[in-house]
C-alpha cells in the first residue's frame, strides 16, 4: 500500500524520524518525484532536556516535511 493511502506517524524521536524520512523518500523514488530536503539534524543540543528543545523544533519541521510530501504522494 502507498504512503499516500495510509496514514504517516508522527515522528517521536531519532529513530523515528529517521525511518520516516527513509520511507517517504522511498516512495517518492518509488512514483518518480523529487521531494524537498528534509531538515538536518540538529548538532547543538546540550543534552540537558531544555523546555524548546532543538530536537522538539526538529521533531516538529520534519512533521511538515512530512505534510508536505504526503500532499505530492497522494
Amino acid at each position: 500500500m502507498p504512503l499516500a493511502d495510509r496514514d504517516l506517524p508522527q515522528p517521536i524521536d531519532l529513530a523515528s524520524a529517521q525511518a520516516l524520512i527513509e520511507a517517504v523518500q522511498s516512495e517518492a523514488v518509488a512514483q518518480q518525484l523529487a521531494l524537498r530536503t528534509p531538515p538536518p539534524e540538529p548538532t547543538t543540543c546540550c543534552g540537558r532536556g531544555c523546555n524548546g528543545c532543538v530536537w522538539e523544533g526538529w521533531l516538529a519541521a520534519i512533521a511538515y516535511w512530512r505534510d508536505e510530501a504526503s500532499l505530492l504522494l497522494a
